[in-house]
């Protein structure tokens, strides 16, 4: 008999209602093979569009309910929320726009050519959808990063069928969700199966290893993602699997920046460091602050702004008792100091904190390595160093990241021959996002955003945010030699579609 699925309340550990049961594997395969079999009602442009503005327009619609659900089972709080709602039907409209206007096919066409060395045949080459797509809805973020959110909307966008796995911290909140998809799948016409949810871990195994599944969106953590990422690799037929796992987030203070401006370089990273009990993926957990005077002015600045922080809910128990073990773990290590104790704030909290340790200790391989790893909460590590070669020194050990920030003074942004170019291009190689004067959290939905990074902060080079997160879910097809009656109508001379195109190496103008 499969197991119930419940809505639990983090505010107090209790269960609120049950909302579902875990699929079976023959339930999972009912969906997938559904879904695969709707995959051509997605072949028109116009549909997908229509079905992606009509699935924002309906979340907006269920929005109290969304919000009242979600609360319940995140704590996340009704603004944060309602916020989040917000970014989640913009990023579906701007999927539509993207859709419309049709780059992402990528044409080109090159016409036979036999003054080329060798001579060149008629090519023409666009981008095709893979197939279904298993989604893995994220905790910290119920709506954007998960049913609704960035990875199911850039897949239908790109013409895939959508089975999410939906988690286990908000499973009432993803049906709400799920129910609003597929209505809005059904107004335009197109069958509600191009959009699934299934619930459990077991299931959630057997969609990534699913002979009809092409590939895979993860958010979540380092071991889950690892674990659904080879095994997606060691299937008889291999699948893309674009993971985001965890990220340190590293910042570095120059001693410049930390002279001219500390007190609100300390309030700036307090506020980013607690912004969401700690719990965003692009959280900075690690910075680079100079010893003496200026650091110090830092390092008081942060005491004071993250004291007056009140103790906050995380998004379940499991996740705090992992908060509360892994401060413990790190706050017992030689030479860590904690100006402010991160830690339990009550039965069903935590109280944020940050931890301070001189960066000679992580130069070289030891006990303090633990530092230099992600611990999901609200708190960060301050490493002061006393020279540049430190900096360097600790910057080389570290795993690559979402994003790296690097805080700088006024005098130090005027030119790329000093110290803080010199950094730009240390914290390049580490992530996929580099932030100057700035903090991390928040990540903008903008045609040039990159989420992403080096392993462990993803396991592709492609990006979960902005228009090109479409890229995940397609593959380019040539066809050589075509006569013109077989080809697709997006790779005909006459351009029936209206696409923008690549005619023999040169962008077509068009009207």
């Amino acid at each position: 008999m499969s197991a119930p699925v419940w809505s639990v309340d983090p505010r107090t550990g209790k269960q609120r209602e049950q909302v579902a049961v875990e699929a079976t594997a023959e339930e999972v395969d009912r969906v997938v093979r559904a879904a695969h079999a709707a995959r051509g009602s997605l072949a028109d442009r116009t549909v997908r569009a229509a079905l992606l503005r009509t699935a924002a327009d309906l979340l907006d619609e269920a929005r109290d309910q969304l919000v009242e659900a979600a609360d319940a089972e995140t704590a996340l709080g009704p603004a944060r929320l309602t916020g989040e709602l917000a970014r989640t039907t913009y990023q579906l409209r701007a999927f539509a726009t993207i859709v419309d206007e049709g780059a992402f096919l990528d044409v080109r066409i090159d016409h036979a050519d036999a003054t080329q060395t060798p001579p060149w045949p008629d090519l023409r080459r666009y981008k095709l959808p893979l197939g279904v797509v298993a989604v893995y809805a994220a905790s910290n973020f119920p709506l954007a990063f998960s049913v609704p959110g960035g990875d199911t909307a850039s897949a239908l966008a790109a013409g895939c069928p959508v089975v999410v796995k939906a988690h286990p911290d908000h499973p009432a909140t993803s049906e709400v969700a799920a129910s609003a998809l597929r209505r809005a799948a059904e107004r335009v016409g197109v069958p509600a199966e191009v959009i699934a949810v299934v619930h459990g871990f077991d299931a959630g195994i057997e969609l990534v290893k699913h002979p009809l599944i092409a590939a895979a969106g993860f958010t979540g953590s380092v071991r889950g993602g690892r674990a659904l990422h080879d095994a997606a690799a060691s299937r008889p037929v291999p699948i893309p699997f674009h993971g985001e796992l965890g990220s340190l987030n590293p910042v570095v203070v120059t001693e410049a920046a930390a002279a001219e401006r500390g007190d609100q370089i300390g309030a700036g990273l307090a506020g980013s460091m607690t912004l969401g009990v700690g719990q965003f993926c692009t959280k900075p957990g690690f910075v680079l602050a100079p010893a003496g005077p200026a650091g110090d002015g830092l390092v008081k600045s942060l005491t004071e702004a993250v004291s007056n922080t009140d103790a906050g809910v995380l998004l379940d128990h499991r996740m705090r008792d992992n908060f509360v073990a892994g401060v413990k773990e790190r706050a017992e290590l030689a030479d860590v100091e904690a100006p402010v104790t991160p830690g339990s704030g009550g039965e069903h909290t935590v109280s944020a904190g940050f931890l301070t340790v001189p960066a000679r200790r992580l130069a070289e391989d030891g006990p303090h390595d633990v530092l230099l790893e992600e611990c999901f909460g609200p708190v960060t590590v301050v490493a002061r160093y006393e020279n540049d070669e430190e900096i360097s020194a600790v910057l080389g050990r570290l795993p690559g990241n979402l994003t790296a920030t690097v805080q700088i003074s006024a005098a130090e942004g005027e030119g790329t021959e000093g110290r803080a170019g010199a950094l730009i291009a240390e914290l390049t190689p580490l992530a996929g996002r580099v932030l100057v004067n700035g903090w991390p959290t928040g990540v903008a939905v903008a045609p040039a955003q990159h989420h992403g990074g080096p392993y462990p902060a993803t396991t592709s080079t492609s990006t979960s945010v902005g228009g090109t997160a479409i890229e995940r879910w397609l593959r380019p097809v040539a066809y050589q030699d075509t006569p013109a009656a077989l080809l697709p109508p997006e790779l005909r001379d006459e351009n029936p579609l209206e696409l923008p195109r690549r005619i023999n190496g040169v962008r077509e103008q068009r009207g």
